[in-house]
């Protein structure tokens, strides 16, 4: 018996009359929370390269995954084996490139084939927009609308364009921002950050991942910034804490540190 095979075998017991109080209360719902921190925890391993960390972060994600199966089993519905299926079959079918007779020469070709059968398993599907996780981030949710507006030609013609539309979004949120018109500087500053996240995906960049690598950029500065301080940060002038900021980013260079 193999561990995967011993690691159900051990939620079952967790989860049984005689296991933990605590795995046994456990629902879909209560466990939501717990599925994307650790899903967001391995994506921190992978950024800091961190393989040690990365294993065992893939474990408490495997965990989530054992775990919503096995409440399902129990209620019924499905089990492991019928997970693990699902996704056999669905690789396989999605690969005919690879398990079929069809000819792809490219990465690009490969996708290309992917999405094609895709959207034919999902014929049910009447909008181009439909499938966009609620759940998800707004940041993630516009870098998929975009993607997925792009496949039916909806693309700005070039970069430029893209600079223009974000300039104008600027221009619209100041003059709503003049009028102290608080319900449209919302709706502005939505377009800004939807306009720059079509800019991002312009250039092959996951903005997601981008916005994670800037705050833990920023974090590491300040937390350099506290270290420097000679005095409460409180007390600082506008322009001490400019000299601060710089003196932080210089010492942290120094560090060789990504900031």
């Amino acid at each position: 018996m193999g561990y995967l095979e011993k690691l159900v075998d051990l939620i079952g017991v967790l989860r049984s009359e005689n296991g933990c109080p605590w795995d046994r209360e456990q629902t879909h719902s209560t466990l939501r929370p717990n599925m994307v921190e650790e899903a967001y925890e391995a994506i921190d391993a992978i950024n800091d390269n961190d393989m040690k960390h990365l294993k065992e972060e893939l474990g408490d994600v495997l965990l989530q995954v054992i775990l919503h199966s096995q409440i399902a089993k129990e209620e019924g519905a499905f089990d492991i084996e019928d997970v693990a299926k699902g996704l056999h079959d669905k690789i396989i079918h999605r690969h005919p490139h690879v398990f079929g007779n069809v000819k792809v020469n490219s990465p690009e070709e490969a996708l290309l084939s992917w999405d094609k059968i895709k959207k034919e398993e999902k014929s049910h599907r009447k909008s181009a927009m439909d499938g966009v996780s609620k759940a998800q981030s707004a940041l993630m949710s516009a870098q998929k609308i975009s993607k997925k507006a792009v496949k039916c030609g909806f693309e700005w013609p070039d970069e430029d364009s893209l600079y223009d539309c974000i300039q104008s979004e600027f221009k619209e949120f100041k003059e709503a921002s003049e009028a102290n018109d608080k319900t449209n500087m919302e709706e502005e500053m939505g377009d800004i950050l939807f306009a720059v996240v079509n800019l991002a995906r312009w250039n092959k960049i996951d903005a997601e991942q981008a916005l994670i690598k800037a705050n833990q950029k920023f974090m590491t500065r300040f937390r350099k910034m506290e270290e420097l301080a000679a005095k409460p940060l409180e007390e600082y002038t506008l322009e001490e804490y400019d000299t601060l900021w710089k003196s932080a980013k210089q010492a942290l260079q120094k560090q060789n540190t990504n900031c």
